[in-house]
């Protein structure tokens, strides 16, 4: 295979992970998100049933994320990576056939669990093949598609509306398109040929074991982290939409965040470098803390897209940091730090949308339930802070960060 061919190849792989992320987590999982007040205005849902179908969801990507850590065959994790994209297409348009909670319930942990797929399964299905082709092993663009997909699910329902059609017909609208997406994500990616070449490079990397000091407070502080990050994931589009001043403004400000979030990861990796990777990921959620609790705060429209801005360039870059040290933990085996920190984050996504979805039907608004998740990251760092101090994990990461080679 020539160099440009090679190129060419490796660009088609990487837009194979964009194509999946854009499927299975920007309209399988995140349409929900610009959906949830279409869907309260015209059917019978309330807010702690959008808030109890959203964790129910957020389960199903748990359950996908502890399956994808668990399973070590990279052909069996190719051949869930191809059930993902197919059950993305299905669960959204299972999601225009009825309106019945179970039902829907259902779908949502199903969908939860196929997006597991693209940010997990194809991540690694695109390392491996990245380092079997001695290319340089970099996901920025792959995890950029998870922007996108937010992007692409703002403004196809802003679209939508002005076409005046029903939650149902956007619900076929977005199976449609994501039956489109399948095909260059299922194309692109080639199947796992042989056992991964260089695999020993990666193992003759010394591995740092955390101490049970460092496991203990980075799983409570990326619990914390998590209850920030799904609280305007899941609710930000009916947040602004309910606010009289900021009618119409949702879909334009979820579609901002994503924009945000597009490039997170390569900046974020930037910052680490610089300060190490607890003090990016302490800088990261400190940011976060003001772009979630700005809507709390004011209904002024420029401050609304501020926060979007600070809330979507800060989420996916937490993600982003933890993966990473993960990697310098454990470079042989990433996946069993890995496993542990989407326990941790997933619980949280789980119980923070129907606790929020209940306080906003009780109080009538979101304000206490934005400034619950506000505290929640806020804590998150403190602990992050504390534990820079008093561990030698934490040192050796911070260390490792600035002394990376990878651009």
């Amino acid at each position: 295979m020539t160099s440009a061919t090679l190129g060419a190849q490796r660009f088609k792989v990487l837009l194979a992970g964009v194509f999946s992320q854009i499927l299975c987590v920007g309209i399988a999982r995140f349409a929900y998100t610009p959906l949830l007040p279409v869907m309260q205005q015209q059917t019978w849902m309330g807010d702690a049933d959008g808030g109890w179908l959203a964790a129910v969801n957020y389960a199903g990507y748990m359950l996908g994320a502890v399956l994808a850590a668990s399973i070590h065959s990279i052909y069996i994790k190719d051949t869930l990576f191809r059930c993902g994209l197919i059950l993305a297409v299905l669960t959204t348009a299972g999601m225009a056939l009825t309106d019945h909670f179970w039902v829907w319930a259902g779908l949502r942990f199903l969908a939860g669990l196929s997006s597991s797929a693209a940010m997990l399964l194809a991540s690694g299905l695109i390392l491996h093949w990245l380092i079997q082709h001695r290319q340089r092993g970099e996901l920025g663009i792959h995890f950029a598609g998870l922007g996108l997909g937010m992007i692409v699910a703002a403004v196809a329902v802003e679209m939508m509306l002005q076409l005046s059609f029903s939650w149902q017909t956007q619900w076929w609208g977005f199976s449609l398109l994501g039956a489109v997406l399948l095909v260059p994500a299922w194309r692109w990616l080639p199947r796992p040929e042989k056992p991964l070449e260089g695999a020993h490079l990666a193992s003759s990397r010394t591995a740092m074991p955390p101490t049970r000091t460092f496991m203990r407070w980075m799983l409570a502080a990326y619990f914390c982290a998590g209850y920030g990050y799904v609280i305007s994931a899941t609710f930000l589009v009916a947040i602004v939409e309910r606010e009289p001043l900021l009618s119409g403004m949702g879909n334009w400000t979820f579609a901002l965040a994503g924009l945000a979030a597009a490039p997170a990861v390569m900046l974020w990796d930037l910052v680490a470098r610089r300060v190490g990777y607890l003090m990016a990921l302490m800088i990261a959620m400190s940011i976060q803390v003001i772009g979630i609790v700005l809507p709390a705060i004011t209904a002024n429209a420029a401050v609304v897209l501020l926060s979007a801005v600070l809330y979507g360039g800060t989420f996916l870059g937490c993600v982003s940091l933890v993966l990473t040290m993960a990697g310098r933990l454990y470079p042989a085996s990433p996946a069993r730090l890995m496993g542990q920190m989407t326990l941790a984050y997933g619980a949280a996504q789980i119980c923070a949308p129907a606790l929020t979805g209940m306080l906003a039907e009780a109080s009538g608004h979101y304000g206490v339930g934005l400034w619950l998740a506000g505290g929640f990251v806020t804590l998150g760092a403190v602990l992050l802070a504390c534990l820079r101090k008093v561990d030698q994990t934490a040192q050796r990461l911070d260390a490792a960060a600035k002394a990376s080679v990878y651009a």
